[in-house]
């Protein structure tokens, strides 16, 4: 079974090609379940995402090509939420939608996966840079909301790395999300960006893989060349921890299967 669950639309305003293509796409490289979580609109870095008007014809559009190609691959319909306290939109929340994933991609407010953003590293502890985003994460899982946890590791995006263990630093983070009954996505965006590593790190893998917590799979493709970008490398991984299934929501409600 192959599964990829977190995959983007023009709406976001940062990806290329239609929904059918992205779809097409997929059926040609033999994927059964294809989830679309496009970036849920927020009152913040409204740029980089949908608005709140197009929901509706996000919503449509996916559930028109679910229909249109059921009897060639399976469609799941998302949204990807950023996190940030006080800025979760409730009408996001109660969209009828199989999963929702929470990433965080914005540390008081500083984006620190834009590359426009860069030089801010330098300005503060690289330590301190992580501590705060493993802290955040662990507020993500708390707050319940989500189902699947995006690219856990994105801070390690540039390769400013701590000088901590990592282990250390996010293992608060991984027994909440245990507590949370999350999953954790095996995002190969990793492998496009200058880190060149797949989320999670093989550090994080170890204590996920300790604390039993499921994973998924996402390509996070923005253009349809992303799609299933280096998956076998994905697959391998995630049997060197130990796991033999993955997760899949339908109408949140977790299924594991064989993958």
């Amino acid at each position: 079974m192959i599964v990829d669950l977190h995959n983007h639309t023009i709406l976001c305003n940062h990806a290329t090609g239609s929904i059918d293509e992205f779809v097409q796409n997929a059926i040609e490289k033999k994927i059964d379940i294809f989830g679309f979580a496009d970036h849920a609109p927020m009152y913040f870095d409204e740029t980089y995402r949908m608005g709140f008007k197009d929901m509706k014809r996000y919503e449509s559009d996916v559930l028109h090509v679910k229909k249109k190609y059921e009897k060639d691959i399976e469609i799941l319909l998302g949204y990807e939420v950023d996190y940030l306290p006080n800025m979760v939109d409730q009408r996001v929340l109660d969209a009828k939608v199989d999963y929702l994933i929470g990433s965080v991609h914005f540390l008081n407010k500083w984006g620190f996966d834009n590359p426009e953003f860069i030089g801010k590293y330098k300005e503060k502890n690289i330590d301190k840079i992580w501590e705060d985003y493993f802290a955040a994460i662990e507020n993500m899982a708390k707050s319940e909301f989500f189902d699947i946890v995006g690219h856990i590791d994105l801070i390690k995006v540039f390769k400013f790395m701590p000088t901590k263990d990592i282990r250390l630093i996010a293992k608060k983070a991984i027994k909440q999300i245990k507590k949370s009954n999350m999953v954790i996505e095996l995002n190969n965006a990793g492998l496009r960006k200058p880190i060149n590593e797949i989320y999670p790190s093989p550090s994080i893998m170890e204590l996920m893989s300790e604390y039993d917590i499921p994973i998924t799979f996402s390509s996070d493709a923005h253009k349809t060349g992303d799609i299933n970008y280096k998956k076998s490398e994905a697959l391998e991984y995630a049997k060197s921890f130990g796991y033999k299934k993955c997760a899949v929501f339908r109408d949140k409600e977790k299924e594991m299967v064989n993958f």
